[in-house]
């Protein structure tokens, strides 16, 4: 199975914000980016866009011409730019107001009635709706149960233990893709893949439909140039 590389622009937001001005600029890597290869972008707006604002989500909705993907805790804000901007794709994280990054998926048991309620609302809107989860089979049963139409797979674990045990690493994302694949949930992952763990994630789990990857693409591309960088990492998934 093709697996898309969503490419998440949000530590070039970050970047220019240091320094305020629009050097880097966001819109322009975003396009750049998918003219170098990339099969999608991603953008994870947080309540005090430290990082990308919600007036680049309303910019990007006329400039990205593959598949934009909007993550983020559903707050009524956050639903609210989705529905302006009606994104390919909406990526829910549980992640707390004051979160550096994603650390965790969401516990869609507990969460079940929230979760529903927010899934319907953009499913009425025709977005498709991914869940941010840890590879745990019950929160993933929970995922389809509220009806989510995909999950996102947290690989911060894995990339944390594959540089020293990368079979224990593999192995639970492995059973809880397959297990998300036998209930009809398409897979996506996210977080922390690199050019040193993602070839064997897609080895081991070629059926993944996509992988965003920021923080470590954008880090290698001050080294290798943004286009070559993006083609190093599309060569991993293939």
């Amino acid at each position: 199975m093709h697996t898309r590389l969503s490419v998440n622009i949000n530590k070039c937001a970050t970047l220019r914000n240091a320094r305020g001005g629009n050097i880097p600029d966001v819109i322009k890597a975003a396009k750049d980016c998918e003219r170098f290869g990339a099969e999608g972008i991603t953008v994870h707006p947080r309540p005090d866009e430290r990082h990308i604002k919600y007036a680049d989500v309303l910019e990007l909705k006329d400039v990205v011409n593959t598949e934009f993907n909007i993550e983020g805790y559903p707050t009524k804000e956050f639903l609210e730019l989705v529905q302006k901007v009606k994104p390919a794709q909406c990526t829910l994280v549980p992640d707390d107001e004051n979160v550096i990054t994603s650390n965790q998926g969401w516990d869609t048991l507990k969460q079940n009635k929230f979760l529903t309620e927010v899934i319907n609302e953009l499913h009425e809107s025709g977005i498709r709706v991914s869940l941010f989860v840890d590879p745990i089979e019950q929160f993933i049963e929970g995922a389809k149960a509220v009806n989510a139409d995909r999950i996102e797979l947290y690989t911060g674990p894995y990339a944390h233990i594959f540089s020293t045990d990368k079979f224990k690493a593999i192995e639970p994302y492995v059973q809880s893709a397959k297990y998300a694949q036998s209930i009809g949930l398409l897979v996506n992952a996210g977080h922390d893949l690199s050019l040193d763990n993602l070839s064997y994630f897609k080895k081991n789990l070629p059926f993944i439909a996509e992988v965003s990857i920021g923080h470590a693409l954008i880090c290698d591309a001050l080294y290798y140039g943004l286009e070559n960088t993006i083609q190093m990492y599309l060569r991993q998934l293939k």
